[in-house]
């Protein structure tokens, strides 16, 4: 008895084997993908305000329904920190802009000091025109702001006295996304650089 296969039988079996795993994936239903959830998503992050812009007109949270909103909570007299984290958010943006320009334009980027008694709306604006057109700064009265800062988790307290009689501020250095409903969305890496903040945009802003 030959106990040896011939070239036709080998060829037959491996036929038969490629055509059963052809037939197993054609019959396979298609898997779906895992929605991405924002890491944000349902935390009690942010809502109502009432501030001042840089005209000295009143600004609310209402005011910017629809739109994807950037906030981060500073102060002008900072000397590091928030500079550092407004450039890379404002340059992070013009980065998303000039790949998907259209989503960009639906993003308003907000500046809020937490020391209104030195930033006035006229000083809070012109700090944030230095860093873009787009980025608006907010001030407001010592009540408006602590409202503020309460509602989106923001720590601060006044800091260290500076040579010359000025001072400096503690408090948390977050930048915030928020969604066209005001739902937060996620945080923005301004510690990793701006090609990372619009990476973290594109996620997010549809």
């Amino acid at each position: 008895m030959n106990r040896h296969a011939t070239p036709q039988n080998l060829r037959a079996a491996l036929t038969a084997t490629i055509a059963s795993a052809f037939l197993a994936a054609c019959s396979a239903a298609p898997q779906a993908e895992e929605p991405v959830i924002p890491p944000l998503q349902g935390a009690d992050i942010g809502g109502d305000f009432e501030l001042v812009g840089s005209d000295g007109e009143t600004v609310r949270w209402t005011d910017f329904e629809g739109q994807y909103r950037i906030v981060y909570f500073g102060f002008t007299f900072c000397p590091d920190i928030c500079p550092t984290d407004t450039q890379r958010m404002a340059q992070g943006l013009e980065i998303f802009a000039e790949k998907r320009p259209q989503q960009a334009a639906k993003i308003q980027p907000m500046f809020i000091s937490i020391d209104p008694a030195r930033d006035t709306p006229e000083k809070v604006g012109e700090y944030a025109a230095a860093f873009s057109d787009r980025l608006i700064g907010l001030t407001g009265s010592e009540e408006q702001v602590k409202a503020a800062a309460d509602t989106f988790r923001v720590f601060y307290s006044r800091g260290e006295d500076t040579p010359g009689g000025g001072y400096l501020m503690d408090h948390s250095n977050i930048v915030y996304l928020f969604g066209p409903d005001g739902e937060p969305l996620a945080t923005l890496p301004t510690d990793e650089g701006a090609e990372s903040v619009a990476a973290e945009l594109n996620k997010w802003v549809s």
